[in-house]
């Protein structure tokens, strides 16, 4: 049987606040799924050789994929300010999420409408866009004969506990008219798992880089022209099902 993991990242906050401006408005979580053994054997070995081959340095201390950090040359990324060594990197990194075998999800809610519809009985905007997100997982689990397990980045600890709360609701007492003893069968953890993204994650680094492109293109948005690149790099890997705007 099939092993699969959802390495799940957010563009944009879960709060009600300044919801007039557009920054503000919509909240994504975009979840990469890959399967155990390729993540083992290709996924990760070959975004590491990606890092060694544009930003040589010691493993012991590695370079951590950051979109605000790549966009802006922060740090091991002041090198991209050179146009050629920028578009070689770029050229690359789509030649790495083309070749790549995983699937995308992705879930943005517009917060600003959700508001207005439900009141004081909105949902909290994360905790909407993660049970969605399990749900449709779990379809995806189902249709390839797999099981899995969730992990997604550390956001600090009161709301790393509501987290892995929802998470574990979801799969001890199912959601809608999805039965606990469905999710049971292909979630092989009630726990969500949580890492920092400097431990070196290399789903959770994918899965920043996709986060805000995919967002705005499903809002209407221009993600920019790295973002769009990107976006465009990865089309294939989303299906209908995988693509949700609440």
């Amino acid at each position: 049987m099939k092993r699969f993991r959802l390495y799940i990242d957010e563009s944009g906050d879960h709060t009600f606040h300044d919801l007039g401006n557009p920054a503000r408005r919509y909240l994504g979580l975009t979840g990469i799924a890959v399967e155990t053994e390729i993540y083992r054997t290709r996924f990760h070995p070959d975004l590491e050789s990606l890092k060694q081959k544009h930003f040589p340095h010691n493993p012991d201390e590695p370079v951590v994929f950051h979109r605000k950090e790549l966009i802006n040359r922060n740090g091991a990324f002041g090198v991209l300010a050179d146009p050629k060594k920028d578009d070689a990197f770029t050229s690359d990194l789509i030649r790495f999420l083309s070749a790549q075998d995983y699937r995308i999800f992705t879930v943005v809610l517009d917060k600003k409408a959700h508001s207005e519809r439900y009141g004081k009985a909105a949902l909290h905007p994360y905790h909407l866009c993660l049970t969605t997100l399990l749900e449709r997982y779990r379809d995806y689990l189902s249709e390839e004969g797999g099981r899995g397990d969730v992990m997604a980045e550390s956001r600090g600890g009161t709301e790393d506990m509501e987290l892995k709360r929802v998470h574990r609701e979801v799969v001890e007492s199912g959601l809608y008219q999805i039965s606990a003893a469905a999710f049971q069968e292909v979630f092989t953890s009630r726990e969500l798992k949580l890492k920092k993204k400097t431990e070196n994650i290399a789903g959770l680094q994918i899965a920043d880089l996709l986060a805000y492109p995919i967002k705005q293109a499903l809002v209407g948005a221009a993600p920019g022209s790295f973002g769009e690149r990107l976006r465009l790099a990865v089309e294939g890997k989303q299906n209908s099902k995988s693509r949700t705007l609440l």
